[in-house]
């Protein structure tokens, strides 16, 4: 199955049917797949072969989608730009990738302006005139033809390039080809969320990570996208009652805001199926207190951009056994799970080790990395997450932390995400990140950042004898450090590195 036809299936059945809403503006289904066939005629005209890359400099939308559909009936490979990025460290991803063609918005015209400087990049604006003299690529689709340009594609087309540094800590390009990213729409339908003609998802996350994969199998089943230019959790609420929203898809991150805002608690959510989270851990203290505050309505899914969406899922009959939690929940039922031990054996139930994952959604590999793809592809078709859990008796897996996060102190091993959670449940804490420190004793000290709860102080004492209580000593922070805040990643992820770095300025 290519990604491609899959736009063109939905697009013959639901024609007339709304398919993506921005504000009061909507698009139909024919509206959407025109559009993308004119754009991609536009794309061609402008230098775009078959085969080639185009980068997107784009927020979230009205044409968001019919932009991406774009770059699939044009037989090009979209490479996406977090616009949260530095200019080098975009200019860097469109040198590696060899784009060659620049698609920006009028929000972001000024960094476009300086890419395509620099690299003497053509461009088309979105909305407006591209920076480097390209036109509008509004305008320029009403000149040209809506028929579908029909360009041939193959399973082992590359349709998405995008930049990670999830499991490396080093910005990388994941590859998904026709195929794959197929795959990942089947496995999101064959496990997560089941829509249907009266279905609307929320996406108030950016379209490029993976709040974009939940478009195609809506559009597969004739619901709607209503997509949202970021997250505020106020308008937040307000929009999942404006538009009757049936699912949503958050990070973590985001419902500890609309429950510490109070935004939660005064919603009318009426019209949600089903929360879906995932992304980055989810402390436990956190979703008790939104299962008090909104129900049953959670699901979990535990991925990462080299193998998305679903690797395991925590459902929502899972969330109503407080014993489960903790877990990211059983494996997907199309892919293989293996937690295992360095030699890739399968450790024994209860014992940590690495997952391991074989599927058809995963990537084809990092772009121009192929010492990576040997480290990381272990054969037979596995590939190595980095990520470490151990699995019990009935299946369930449970995340321990990153194989890099890892903290070896006085030759015993500390993941940071087990201190974390004893620190966020104690009622001081708001947010809590541990990582390593140098230390000339023990090599590494385990150290937190606290981020107190509104109107409390951090008590450096009690917090270590909360932990003291639960953890073995060693596991009980040398330092709490009390911060305003801690960095986190445009998809709401905690950005571990930029706590433990500075620490280590002038060590390694």
């Amino acid at each position: 199955m290519l990604t491609v036809d899959l736009v063109r299936r939905g697009a013959a059945r639901f024609g007339p049917r709304t398919a993506v809403r921005f504000g009061a503006e909507s698009l139909t289904y024919t509206q959407v797949d025109e559009a993308a066939n004119a754009m991609a005629r536009v794309l061609h005209a402008h230098g775009a072969e078959p085969g080639s890359r185009v980068a997107l400099l784009l927020g979230n939308g009205l044409w968001s989608i019919a932009t991406d559909f774009a770059c699939l009936k044009a037989g090009v490979a979209r490479v996406p730009l977090n616009a949260r990025l530095s200019a080098a460290e975009q200019g860097r991803m469109l040198e590696e990738t060899g784009v060659r063609l620049l698609v920006h918005d009028a929000a972001l015209a000024e960094r476009a302006g300086e890419l395509a400087a620099s690299l003497d990049l053509p461009t088309l604006g979105l909305g407006a005139p591209g920076v480097a003299g390209g036109p509008d690529l509004l305008e320029a689709m009403t000149e040209v033809s809506t028929v579908d340009p029909r360009v041939p594609a193959n399973p082992q087309d590359p349709i998405l390039l995008l930049y990670t540094s999830g499991t490396t800590g080093t910005l990388k390009a994941v590859e998904h080809t026709q195929a794959s990213y197929a795959a990942i729409v089947a496995n999101i339908l064959t496990n997560l969320v089941s829509p249907a003609r009266d279905s609307v998802m929320l996406h108030a996350a950016s379209l490029i990570h993976a709040s974009g994969t939940f478009v195609l199998p809506y559009w597969l089943r004739g619901g709607e996208s209503v997509v949202l230019p970021g997250f505020e959790p106020q308008g937040y609420v307000d929009a999942i009652a404006r538009y009757r929203a049936t699912e949503i898809n958050l990070v973590p991150t985001m419902i500890g805001m609309l429950l510490s805002t109070g935004a939660a608690q005064g919603a009318d959510v009426s019209s949600l199926r089903t929360a879906i989270y995932g992304a980055s851990p989810m402390p436990r203290p956190v979703i008790e207190e939104a299962m008090d505050v909104w129900g049953r309505r959670f699901a979990q899914y535990y991925g990462q951009t080299e193998a998305p969406l679903c690797l395991t899922v925590l459902d929502a009959d899972d969330h109503a056994d407080a014993s489960l939690l903790g877990s990211c929940g059983q494996p997907a039922v199309d892919g293989e799970i293996l937690v295992a031990d360095d030699e890739g054996n399968p450790v024994a139930p209860g014992e940590v080790g690495e997952i391991r994952v074989r599927a058809p959604f995963t990537m084809a590999g990092y772009h121009a990395a192929p010492e990576l793809n040997a480290e990381m592809f272990a054969g037979d078709g596995w590939l190595r997450t980095r990520d470490m859990a151990r699995v019990d008796e009935r299946g369930y897996l449970y995340l321990v932390d990153r194989r890099s996060d890892m903290i070896i102190t006085g030759g015993y091993n500390v993941y940071p995400r087990e201190v974390e959670d004893v620190l966020l449940a104690q009622p001081s804490v708001a947010q809590a990140v541990v990582v390593g420190a140098p230390d000339d004793t023990w090599v590494e000290a385990v150290t937190a950042f606290v981020v107190p709860a509104p109107g409390a102080t951090v008590d450096e004492a009690a917090l270590q004898a909360a932990v003291r209580e639960r953890l073995a000593g060693y596991k009980v922070p040398k330092s709490v450090r009390a911060v305003d805040s801690v960095p986190l990643s445009p998809v709401g992820k905690v950005l571990r590195r930029a706590l433990r770095d500075p620490l280590w300025e002038g060590r390694r």
